[in-house]
């Protein structure tokens, strides 16, 4: 275990993330421009294929994190079966929920029950497939869907913000049933499906399509809100939300509907749009 990952035991994980927003949001010139900077050489950001790639465009940090692509910069998959994809990243873990367990890394899992904040929610996915797909400070941090789906509720789960890079996830015990999180529960023509915003330590925003910020403000208590009658349809490809930086969105389906792409495994580089299942 590193020593930051130690350190995230004890730190004040809320007050930290409170203070990264502040900076994140800032419009003040230098303060902006030395982050944007520094991430941009630290992680080798490519922003040859963002919609604006001069980086002194941006007002704020943030408004260059959750800068926009360029249109055709991502494609979906060319078969209209194809479960999409949500972001650009890398695959953590993927597989099946066996006894309701979903796997984190080696010697650690957690229950689908816990990350959904709902044993009933939960039902729905046991022997189902989950995808859990990290986003780096590197890349494009808007979240699409991975297939067209109509919002029936969201789930705000209070929690930790612990950081969520391989060494965490390695090494902290169910991580992402303890991350403040948002769940987003979608009907489909398949059934049900879920994608799971996860936030992390110095992450300090998850905003969403259809009601803009969600976290902050950060929760006390599971908070829910009924979608149903809204109309709310995203289609497949879709972006869904973002992040404000880097951090992981998991995907629950339901047993029986699709097969993971078979070239995928953990640590797999992965892009938006392309092959995550197929349909069955």
């Amino acid at each position: 275990m590193s020593l930051l990952t130690a350190l995230t035991h004890v730190l004040p994980h809320r007050l930290l993330s409170s203070m990264a927003r502040s900076l994140a949001y800032s419009r003040n010139p230098r303060i902006s421009r030395w982050l944007i900077d520094t991430v941009t050489r630290r992680f080798d950001v490519d922003l040859a294929e963002a919609a604006d790639p001069d980086p002194r465009s941006y007002p704020s940090f943030n408004a260059f994190f959750t800068r926009a692509l360029k249109p055709g910069a991502r494609r979906a998959d060319a078969d209209p079966r194809s479960l999409l994809m949500p972001a650009d990243g890398r695959i953590s873990q993927l597989g099946p929920i066996e006894d309701g367990r979903i796997f984190q890394a080696k010697g650690q899992s957690f229950t689908a029950a816990e990350l959904l904040g709902d044993a009933a929610d939960a039902a729905a996915f046991a022997n189902g497939l989950f995808a859990t797909v990290y986003l780096s400070p590197r890349d494009y941090h808007r979240v699409h869907m991975a297939w067209t789906g109509t919002l029936r509720e969201t789930v705000h789960v209070p929690g930790r913000l612990f950081s969520v890079g391989p060494d965490a996830v390695a090494n902290v015990p169910r991580l992402f049933a303890r991350n403040e999180r948002l769940v987003c529960h979608f009907d489909t023509d398949f059934g049900p499906m879920v994608q799971v915003m996860v936030g992390a330590l110095l992450v300090s925003g998850v905003e969403t399509v259809w009601s803009g910020e969600e976290i902050p403000a950060y929760g006390d208590r599971i908070t829910r809100k009924d979608w149903r009658g809204k109309g709310i349809t995203l289609e497949r490809f879709a972006e869904m939300a973002r992040f404000n930086y880097g951090s992981t969105v998991i995907v629950l389906l339901p047993p029986g509907v699709a097969a993971f792409d078979p070239a995928l495994k953990a640590e797999s580089p992965v892009r938006l749009g392309q092959l995550l299942a197929r349909l069955t």
